[in-house]
């Protein structure tokens, strides 16, 4: 059978577990953060799409990646303050994953598996890759880390 957005748990910033199956019904956009990076701008994007649909059933999730560039040093509590402080974000975030290689996360396994990038490869390139997740819980669509949130916005809205 076919995994979906269900089969998958996390941890949360505060290191509580989290069943992703709690987002069951909702459109779903994921990226994996980071606070040190020449994208960490987008946050404000990312919340900013957050903020202007989360009552028509989007919810964004966020997971800290220290793969590129080592741009996510920083502990869970340091993580939370500063997408607090310097971006006001309100949107769940998770404890720091690996998206790649041996120790990748099984949620982005299965993200990259779902929807490969540019010629067909899984790997994920860099900090604030996106993917979009419909109702149903599978994979719609794969953004790079250069695609700004505002430009996702007509793909969420159609799903909503």
């Amino acid at each position: 059978m076919t995994k979906t957005l269900s089969d998958f748990s996390a941890n949360r910033l505060d290191g509580t577990p989290q069943s992703l199956s709690d987002y069951a019904g909702q459109v779903v956009l994921v990226v994996n953060v980071a606070s040190q990076c020449g994208f960490t701008p987008q946050y404000e994007g990312v919340e900013a799409l957050y903020r202007a649909h989360k009552d028509a059933g989007l919810v964004v999730l966020g997971f800290p990646c220290n793969q590129f560039g080592e741009q996510e040093p920083g502990s869970n509590s340091e993580i939370a303050r500063f997408c607090a402080i310097n971006f006001g974000v309100s949107f769940p975030l998770f404890e720091r994953v690996d998206v790649n290689g041996d120790a990748e996360h099984p949620f982005f396994g299965w993200l990259k598996a779902s929807a490969p990038g540019l010629l067909g490869s899984q790997a994920i390139k860099w900090n604030f890759t996106k993917f979009l997740i419909g109702r149903d819980g599978r994979v719609i669509e794969r953004y790079a880390s250069t695609t700004e949130p505002a430009d996702i916005a007509p793909d969420i809205e159609k799903l909503l």
